[in-house]
């Protein structure tokens, strides 16, 4: 199929198609183009493999290169430190993907013939980040079992466990949302890949990700201890690994990704209505 210039007039219903309406439309496209999304993963199953490789390489290399030489006050171990960042690190890593699956299907006129169809137009867009989260929490589950291979233990019950993995994957399909806004900004795949890239690292390596923000310059640690992954990190290590109460961090955390989430859902489905 060809390319879409960027420039096209925004597509429009059929003639003769009524577009449905209500929740139950809206529930019903979304699951439908949710399994499309999933069909497509299922039949590229190196998607799945290449999406786990870079988290899996993270763990080894600061387990075995870097934590030798990483002490953090209040961890007797560093893998137990290192592994709740790791999960953080590749929920936002895992949500970009949806700037460049979202560009792609723009720049190939799939998003238009969609909106073509008499279809919700929300839905298009809620498919693409309940997909991207259904593959997101795959690879949470397969990290942490490469967690427990080289060491990470969970020091705390399967209640508190299971709460953090939810917040955290909860940021993630926030800033899903916020990588969809991205694409529909950018509209071309290779610079929807780059602008993601230069999004996702300063907030994923000026935090608490790796090492303790106490080590940073003030001006930097000032950044460090406000931005929301340091908050969804220290709210995962604390339901995860009991240092201290879990009640503020995950307050902090679930404030975050709401507010990431209302405000890149509306700024995205308005972007979307426009182009």
């Amino acid at each position: 199929m060809s390319a879409v210039p960027l420039n096209r007039a925004p597509a429009v219903a059929a003639p003769g198609t009524v577009r449905a309406h209500g929740p139950g439309a809206f529930v019903r496209d979304t699951w439908l183009m949710t399994r499309r999304h999933l069909l497509i993963t299922r039949r590229t199953p190196q998607l799945l493999v290449l999406s786990a490789v870079m988290p899996i390489m993270f763990v080894l290399l600061f387990r075995y290169v870097f934590g030798g030489s990483i002490r953090v006050p209040g961890y007797p171990s560093y893998v137990d430190y290192l592994i709740p960042g790791i999960l953080v690190q590749t929920v936002i890593f895992g949500a970009s993907s949806t700037a460049v699956g979202m560009a792609d299907d723009m720049s190939k006129g799939i998003t238009d013939r969609f909106r073509s169809l008499p279809t919700q137009r929300g839905a298009i867009l809620a498919s693409r980040t309940i997909a991207d989260v259904i593959r997101l929490t795959y690879t949470v589950a397969l990290l942490i079992g490469v967690g427990l291979l080289v060491g990470f233990r969970m020091h705390t019950g399967v209640l508190e466990v299971a709460a953090g993995l939810g917040i955290a994957i909860f940021f993630g399909y926030a800033c899903s949302w916020l990588f969809a806004l991205l694409a529909l900004a950018v509209r071309h795949t290779e610079t929807a890949q780059l602008a993601a890239f230069l999004l996702t690292f300063p907030f994923v390596f000026a935090a608490s990700t790796f090492t303790s923000t106490a080590t940073m310059p003030p001006w930097l640690r000032t950044f460090a201890d406000g931005q929301p992954v340091t908050k969804v990190v220290n709210a995962l290590r604390a339901l995860m690994e009991g240092t201290g109460s879990a009640a503020r961090p995950a307050l902090y955390a679930l404030a975050w990704s709401v507010g990431i989430l209302i405000v890149a859902a509306s700024l995205a489905t308005w972007r979307f209505r426009k182009i």
